[in-house]
């Protein structure tokens, strides 16, 4: 990796701490330490490390959407968020490359006729989905017939039961855990995307964007993403190819 410069330095943390934006809806890469009331998790060990690297004291800010992460971008509250990488963030947000992958499908009520993926696009389907997540913002560019109706957090599964919704988006290690809920559903082989997850500065820090794109590869590379999988004992994560 380039050596860290002091215009890395002033634009990464330009109050001398690197404050990291945290999306704590995703329970694959963040949770509350139960003992602090703080961020931890995947995420969060990443923005430790990179202040390490920068030689400063690290803030982890938490928020309670990626869509709130995404949308403090403007207002400098944070320095480096951690949400999925998705084109209508990437107006506000210069991304790295992905660093994990999640699939991301569907689970059916039980007695479905809805065997595969591909029937799931048609018209009078209705889908409940987690507002403004990476899989949202994706389905919404690609669905040409089905209904999006969005929820957020236990909602979402409540909203499925009670309006008799036909099926339900989300990230597949999560919809294991909700599948246990809901008795007969049934998860669909296969994917309709993989949500890249990613680190990203607010626009207009090119130096900053730059170093973090290499610091992305360079813990991939060095097997530092795998171990903090392991270390937080995640499923459902793999780590990202090369850039």
């Amino acid at each position: 990796m380039s050596q860290v410069s002091p215009a890395v330095r002033s634009e990464l943390a330009p109050t001398g701490k690197l404050r990291v934006g945290l999306n704590m809806s995703n329970f694959l890469l963040t949770a509350t330490d139960a003992a602090t009331g703080k961020p931890k998790g995947l995420a969060a060990d990443l923005g430790q490390e990179l202040g390490k690297r920068l030689g400063v004291p690290v803030e982890l800010i938490p928020f309670p959407t990626p869509g709130a992460v995404a949308d403090a971008a403007k207002t400098g509250v944070w320095d480096v968020g951690f949400i999925g990488a998705e084109p209508q963030r990437a107006n506000e947000i210069d991304f790295t490359a992905a660093y994990v992958e999640i699939e991301a499908t569907y689970l059916v009520p039980p007695g479905s006729p809805i065997k595969a993926i591909a029937d799931v696009d048609r018209k009078g389907v209705r889908i409940a989905i987690s507002d403004r997540s990476a899989y949202d913002l994706y389905l919404t560019r690609e669905l040409k017939h089905a209904e999006l109706v969005r929820e957020r957090g236990d909602a979402i599964m409540k909203r499925l039961i009670s309006d008799k919704l036909d099926a339900m988006a989300g990230l597949r290690p999560g919809l294991m855990k909700d599948q246990v809920k809901f008795p007969g559903s049934r998860i669909l082989d296969g994917n309709f995307t993989t949500v890249q997850q990613a680190a990203g500065a607010p626009k207009g820090r090119p130096a900053g964007a730059k170093y973090l794109k290499e610091f992305i590869e360079d813990v991939k590379a060095t097997g530092l993403v795998a171990k903090l999988i392991e270390k937080n004992n995640v499923r459902g994560l793999t780590v990202a190819p090369k850039a």
